[in-house]
């Protein structure tokens, strides 16, 4: 019987495998690496990328469990190329991202659970002073662009104009699109409850089904909503109408309570967020007070 015991201790022992002080560095270098790229994809157009290639993989495997030689072939000979192409398009994020690795504390970022989510939030009385400046700045025919981040980063675009980083108020913004001031150009950025920054130029879209009556200032609301998932509050300075661009989409003349109800979903999911962050963060101070 002991004879048996220890051949089975042994054949327990052999498959342990020895771990070393080295993979345990590995593991740490791995994690930190995988955890920036995970944010990087998160804040930039990257993930919008990252969906597409996960579908034409999931065409390739099915084109290799059904046999498709010819589509496999072409593909595994246009990988590099691909590869290539994306470095590319991405270059400019690329560079952002290794700029801000060399600039920040990563393992600080880490450990105190930045998440990106601002305690600035967007809130109904944010929504409100928004709405209020689009009317008011509608019946006094003041063009304005009014860019509202939700989950993806607009920081990019912040960078195209004169950062300001003030709490949002209906004051400001009317203050801000006022014509003949240095600001009343281009779009603003807010994030949360604070305007982030002014006079920034965004994509305009090529759609061709845009109605052709439609100036450069809905077709840049328009850009932006199609290139990320914010939502942009343009007033058109020829009419006083206020319209609300979403997902590529524009909602032209929109009345005031139609307005609210639409951004009033941006503060239901941000609060989803924070109640979810909070509960995390209880839950591990929880967890830290019970070893105590």
């Amino acid at each position: 019987m002991e004879s048996i015991a220890e051949f089975f201790s042994g054949q327990i022992i052999r498959t342990i495998p020895y771990i070393r002080v080295n993979d345990v560095i590995e593991v740490i270098i791995m994690a930190v690496l995988i955890y920036q790229l995970a944010l990087w994809i998160k804040n930039t157009r990257a993930w919008t990328l990252l969906k597409g290639i996960c579908v034409l993989l999931a065409f390739y495997v099915a084109a290799y469990f059904l046999e498709l030689n010819t589509i496999v072939y072409l593909v595994d000979r246009s990988l590099n190329v691909v590869i290539i192409g994306v470095v590319v398009i991405f270059q400019p994020e690329l560079r952002r991202a290794l700029e801000q690795l060399g600039r920040k504390n990563t393992l600080t970022g880490i450990f105190t659970l930045d998440s990106g989510v601002q305690d600035n939030a967007f809130t109904e009385k944010t929504v409100g002073e928004i709405v209020r400046a689009a009317y008011d700045l509608g019946r006094a025919k003041t063009g304005a662009l009014i860019v509202i981040e939700n989950k993806m980063s607009l920081e990019e675009y912040e960078r195209t104009g004169i950062m300001l980083d003030s709490i949002l108020t209906s004051q400001l913004l009317i203050n801000i699109f006022e014509h003949n001031t240095p600001l009343h150009d281009g779009a603003v950025i807010v994030r949360g409850s604070r305007i982030t920054s002014a006079t920034c130029y965004l994509p305009l879209s090529d759609n061709m089904e845009i109605s052709k009556d439609l100036g450069t200032r809905h077709r840049a609301g328009i850009g932006i909503s199609e290139a990320t998932d914010s939502v942009t509050v343009i007033v058109s300075e020829e009419t006083g109408y206020v319209s609300l661009a979403r997902e590529g989409r524009l909602i032209r003349d929109i009345d005031a309570d139609s307005l609210k109800a639409q951004l009033k979903t941006l503060c239901s999911d941000a609060g989803t967020e924070r109640r979810s962050l909070k509960l995390w963060k209880g839950r591990i101070k929880h967890e830290k007070t019970s070893d105590k």
